[in-house]
Formats: structure tokens, sequence, C-alpha cells
């Protein structure tokens, strides 16, 4: 998530003040508020019936796959290791992709979607330590899968979905879109809800609360916290799907995993959260923990990391 919300985050903090001469000099006299951080507590490795976590999955929209690995995103990979490492916005077709990652001996089975239409647009993958029973691409809707959004791999006890959503993006011109692509893709996790137990992950497009970005107010006719995309969550939620860091942390206020490069948007913590886990109701016994690993650098989004007892 980026385009559409530069400037908004700049004026409903308050960067583009337009008061009196007066107010302006008073502001100027004023000591800057400190930035309200998150520290992402120490990890919680049982789940609320006992069991210990056996499953590691991290996510990362990376905003551009060539240059995170340019950034050195490998390197944090490898001292979190998860048993499986899913990517969005990757904007690499698989042709172009860096022999860095393509080689990684840690993970033995990758795959790859990307954008059929548009180079350097959109794209997803997902990387294993072991080998899924199955995988597919898409979502079996030509209109949404020719962009590469989705991959879904199915596993002994549940299946793991990466998305990268559809961004609703500046001016709102793709929102109608983007409530088509909302409507389909609850479709299409109810039905494999049916068969066993999902977890879904990546960057959803949206805050859900105003509770999941900086500045409420000033964004609720922005893309990523309009009404209709907020709806559209919450009907995801109602299909039986669970927020799982909103699970284990109902009321925790400036937790976020994305933050625009503009007005110095990371160090002051003006984000919005709009990367997700959320899980079959039926896996919510086994949630351990659900992680924001915000001090990891390399891109506009940080990785989160869930722990869950499968």
């Amino acid at each position: 998530m980026k385009r559409g919300k530069k400037t908004d985050d700049a004026s409903a903090d308050g960067e583009n003040d337009t008061g009196s001469a007066s107010a302006k000099k008073a502001k100027k006299s004023k000591e800057p508020e400190a930035p309200v951080l998150y520290e992402d507590p120490p990890v919680k490795m049982t789940s609320k019936d006992g069991r210990s976590a056996n499953m590691k999955i991290t996510s990362w929209n990376v905003d551009g796959l060539r240059a995170w690995v340019k950034k050195n995103g490998l390197d944090w990979v490898r001292d979190e290791a998860p048993d499986v490492l899913c990517l969005q916005e990757t904007k690499c077709s698989e042709k172009a992709l860096p022999a860095e990652i393509t080689s990684m001996p840690e993970y033995p089975h990758k795959y790859w979607a990307a954008s059929n239409d548009k180079e350097g647009y959109s794209g997803v993958a997902m990387l294993c330590k072991t080998e899924p029973l199955k995988v597919t691409y898409g979502i079996g809707k030509e209109e949404h899968d020719k962009e590469g959004r989705v991959i879904t791999a199915e596993f002994p006890n549940f299946y793991l979905v990466t998305a990268y959503v559809p961004n609703a993006s500046r001016g709102l011109v793709r929102l109608d879109y983007r409530k088509t692509w909302d409507i389909d893709f609850r479709a299409y996790l109810s039905e494999l809800d049916i068969q066993k137990p999902l977890v879904l992950c990546g960057d959803l497009n949206v805050a859900h609360q105003e509770i999941d970005l900086k500045n409420p107010k000033g964004n609720k006719k922005n893309a990523g916290f309009t009404p209709e995309e907020r709806e559209g969550f919450s009907q995801l939620l109602a299909a039986g799907f669970v927020d799982s860091f909103r699970e284990l942390y109902p009321e925790q206020a400036n937790a976020y995993t994305f933050w625009t490069y503009m007005m110095n948007a990371r160090s002051k913590n003006v984000g919005w959260r709009l990367d997700y886990f959320l899980l079959s109701s039926s896996l919510l016994p086994g949630l351990c923990d659900s992680k924001i690993r915000n001090k990891a650098m390399g891109s506009d989004h940080c990785p989160i990391t869930l722990h869950i007892a499968v």
C-alpha cells in the first residue's frame, strides 16, 4: 500500500497547517511530540490449548523484490528462519528473479506469481522448507488472476494463502474493482475453508478499524480506509475468519506495518496496519502469537510472523 496516502498522511498529521500567522509562530516554538512507537513483545510459543508452536510463517510486502534483496532483506529472513516465507509486491517476473533468492538452499520449494500484463507490477511468492501437497495460483477468475496476486499451498492440516489485495488507488479509481475483488476473494476462501482450515497472509490493503492507523479522521475518503474496504474486511471476518493480531492484542494501538516514505513517517510511526494473518476459526485454539517485526528494514512495509500449532 502506498499510492494515494502520502499527502493525506502529512495533512492529517498537521504537517500542512494553514492556520493564522500567530498560530504558526506558536506551533514553531512548541516542542514536537515524541513519536509513540510499538515494541514487539516477546514471542509466546504456547497456544491457548497448551500446544507448542510447530509452524512459523512470515509475510512481507517487499515493495520490489530486487531492490529488497539489495537492501539485505534476505539476511533478516535467515535470522527469522520461518518455515514458510510469503512475499507480496515482488514486481518481478520469474525470469528476472535475483540468484540470491532462487538459489536459497533453506527453501528448496519456491513458487512465484507475476502480472501477465504489466512487467514490474504486483506479484507474490511463497518459499517453503517442506514441500506442500499442492500449489495453485489465483482464485479461478481471469480478471483477478492476470495480476499475479494469490498463491495457495495445501499442507496436510491446512491451506496457506498469500495475497496482495488490489489497492483502490489514488482518487479511488479502482474502488469498484476492489469491491468486486473482495466478494470474489471471500467466496474463494470460504470454498477452501469447507475442505480444510486456512491461514491467509499478506498485504490486504485495508486498515480495518481506527486503531489500525495513525490518522483515521484524515483518511476516511482515502484508499485503504474507505467504508467500502473496511466493510469488505468485516464481511471476511463474518465469514468465519479471525484477525490473529487483534485476537491476541485487541487494544494495542500504534502497531503498524506500513509507512509512506514521505514526511519521515516511519521514524514518527505515522503508519497503517495493512498486513495480516487471518485464520479459520477452527485454527484459533492453536494460535500462539502474531508478531509485527517493525524493526526490520528494506521496504515501506515491515514483515509479520505467525506462530501456530497445527
